[in-house]
């Protein structure tokens, strides 16, 4: 059993809640299936249960109707990672220290839920809807299966995502319950929700003035296919399923058009349902939070809780008895760490809610949940401030009360991908004044939004002009930078890019995403020398991010440097063994490396790295193209001919299938099937083609006439 962070027991309130059995002690808790449903970017306004106003989602309403409705569950972070981090360890950010997507990873020392159930005998399936939640983040600990066939690249354009619809999602889940027996803890992550809004029919057609909504009503239709499920093969009696949110989205609240910036309610607040054997339907209107999750699924399954546990168990709230007083803790850090503005924390307590910043704001959710009405002036900033300290130092981890000991390399490799101890991936300031408050850069942040907008629908001079304005105003907002650089790669303009990203680094050469994007920059251009110089600057950094050496196997493969290709790109695979990408470039790498020493054994390594990479992402047309390849290498066409019409049929477009087919086929003897398909390579490709490349194909094309 791997060691386990050493725990101890928060006490928020100063009271505590000793566990007393809930449901009837001649039925075995821990017997009890559990279902973890998280629905990404959820307001709980556009589930009816909790508002009629906008949409009905009458599945979720069944499941409220005999289970326990939250009115005021609260996320800590607005963001997909640090939030479900928060479940699935009963801690706040302060204790785990994943607080933002994409650079933190969740340390293997801690114990998650799904590790504890697992001990008690669950088996365990996780069935992610984006990559927010990929695997090289941590939370996959424990899962006997942690489904993310989400594809390995995003569609093109600046607000895509890698993700899969709900209906995929469930239906991987269902496919996976099917050979379960109880108990099972299975993890649905539905992310459709999130921006970009874009439902399918007839959800699109119908709320074409409200996509958003239209993306929540198709979550609540595909839970209903779920839900039949459980019914249908009397699981529903059998299933704690919990319902939740990871945080909401602004949908222009506060000026704020999706999430991850501010801490209002409108991205804060999010629906918390429990519903399972004989519990009793009941609305509590107590504010509760993320973690309170995990100590709730053990009392109500009757193990015991990890005494590490910073949230308290929910029972008392769902048999209608009142809890003491106690503060949650919130905060919004994605400026803060990835920009360098101002960090943003606060705490809820006794339905008001302080929010610390160089402009701070203080409101009274009981008569103003929407936050219109800043109250500071009113109150003690200093005893707020004060208050505020002292919760993040009970909540922080370490804990004084720990016996100190000696940080050896390996804690401290630890401490430092945690970052407790670490170059920042961005440089911060020793204090922040009102110019650095995100409420007086919130133009900047529209601005960005809208020319991402912008350049999705087409409109590519002006989004062009943001970017810049963006950059003029504000020398350190690097994301500017990175998609502006972005703008004219996805139109083909790769050197115009180069400028961007050289005079981003100038004026923000500590900055860790302008590093990376400059090295992946250089090398997808061909400068491979200062590519492999910026890659290797970006992992003195941070030296944990996959696609990084993936990129510095790239640039050597193309380098003919084998060996470090080899070694850089295995590097890679231990840090996510399911990119598909990854076994991808492994499977390039051995057939480029075959065609040179005909060795067998290269062969076999570029055979089963594509297929890998097929069955980790089966949309995935290049992995194809490649496998065919390797099988055309050793003379087995017939095999080969398949792959690359799967590529085609992926991927109309892709020129290399369709001129690999049309010498397959002219191989086979097939002239007139060949003849199609150089025919079609030609006018995709004619007008980019070079002389000595024009001549080949227009041979091959006489050839077959003849």
């Amino acid at each position: 059993m791997k060691k386990r962070i050493l725990s101890f027991l928060f006490l928020l309130t100063g009271i505590f809640f000793a566990y007393c059995p809930y449901l009837d002690s001649t039925t075995n808790q821990r017997n009890l299936n559990v279902l973890l449903i998280s629905i990404d970017t959820i307001r709980p306004d556009r589930i009816s249960c909790y508002s009629p106003k906008y949409l009905k989602t009458p599945h979720v309403d069944a499941l409220a109707a005999k289970g326990v409705l939250f009115e005021r569950a609260i996320a800590h972070n607005p963001l997909t990672l640090p939030s479900h981090v928060n479940i699935f360890l009963g801690t706040t950010p302060l204790h785990h220290a994943v607080h933002e997507n994409l650079k933190s990873i969740l340390a293997e020392d801690f114990l998650t839920l799904t590790e504890h159930l697992k001990e008690k005998g669950y088996s365990t399936g996780a069935f992610i809807g984006a990559f927010t939640l990929d695997s090289r983040f941590g939370l996959s600990q424990g899962f006997d299966v942690y489904d993310e066939s989400y594809p390995s690249k995003a569609p093109s354009g600046l607000t895509s995502y890698q993700e899969r619809n709900a209906g995929q999602v469930i239906q991987s889940a269902l496919s996976w319950l099917e050979k379960q027996n109880s108990p099972w803890f299975s993890f649905i992550h539905l992310w459709d929700p999130h921006a970009p809004y874009s439902p399918p029919e007839p959800f699109n057609e119908k709320f074409k003035n409200d996509p958003y909504s239209g993306e929540v009503a198709y979550v609540d239709s595909e839970l209903g296919k779920l839900f039949d499920y459980l019914k249908r093969n009397e699981l529903m009696e059998k299933t704690l399923i919990v319902l939740t949110g990871d945080h909401g989205e602004a949908l222009g609240d506060h000026g704020e058009t999706t999430h991850g910036y501010f801490a209002y309610n409108s991205t804060l607040w999010i629906p918390l349902i429990i519903a399972g054997p004989r519990i009793k339907t009941t609305q509590v209107d107590e504010y509760v939070s993320h973690i309170d999750i995990f100590p709730t699924v053990c009392d109500i399954l009757g193990i015991e809780k990890p005494s590490f546990l910073q949230g308290i168990s929910l029972l008392p709230l769902m048999e209608g008895k009142k809890i003491g007083k106690r503060a949650i803790y919130f905060e919004s850090l994605f400026a803060y760490y990835n920009r360098g503005w101002a960090p943003l924390r606060g705490f809820v307590e006794d339905k008001k809610k302080f929010i610390d910043s160089p402009l701070p704001e203080f409101y009274d959710l009981e008569n103003d949940f929407n936050e219109q009405s800043n109250l500071i002036q009113n109150k003690d900033l200093g005893s707020q401030k004060k208050a505020l300290g002292e919760l993040m130092k009970r909540l922080s981890y370490p804990s004084k009360s720990q016996t100190p000991r000696k940080v050896d390399s390996e804690t401290l490799k630890k401490l430092r991908s945690l970052g407790y101890i670490s170059s920042r991936a961005t440089q911060l300031k020793e204090s922040y004044g009102p110019e650095d408050d995100l409420k007086t850069l919130l133009p900047l942040q529209y601005k960005h939004d809208l020319a991402m907008n912008l350049f999705d629908n087409g409109r590519v001079p002006e989004a062009v002009k943001l970017f810049n304005d963006i950059i003029n105003e504000r020398k350190d907002f690097t994301h500017a930078y990175i998609y502006l650089a972005k703008v004219y790669q996805l139109q083909g303009l790769g050197e115009d890019a180069l400028p961007v990203i050289e005079s981003g680094y100038k004026n923000n050469p500590y900055d860790y995403e302008i590093i990376s994007a400059y090295g992946k920059l250089l090398v997808n251009e061909g400068k491979l020398d200062k590519g492999i110089e910026f890659l290797e600057k970006a992992l003195e950094i941070i030296d944990y991010d996959p696609e990084v050496w993936m990129y510095l196997g790239i640039a050597y493969s193309q380098k003919g440097e084998f060996q470090k290709a080899l070694e850089s790109n295995e590097k890679a695979l231990s840090l996510d063994d399911t990119d598909a990408l990854i076994y991808n470039n492994l499977g390039l790498l051995y057939y480029v490396i075959f065609s040179q020493t005909k060795n067998i054994q290269d062969h076999t390594q570029a055979l089963e790295n594509y297929k890998k990479a097929i069955m980790f992402d089966p949309g995935l047309a290049s992995a194809y193209n490649g496998l065919a390849g390797v099988y055309h290498a050793v003379g087995q066409i017939d095999s080969a001919i398949p792959m690359w019409e799967k590529a085609l049929e992926l991927d109309p477009d892709y020129d290399f299938p369709i001129y690999n087919l049309g010498v397959a086929y002219f191989e086979k003897g097939n002239k007139a099937q060949a003849l199609k398909y150089f025919e079609r390579y030609l006018s995709l490709r004619g007008q980019t083609l070079s002389a000595e490349e024009r001549k080949r194909v227009d041979e091959f094309i006489r050839k077959c006439k003849d």
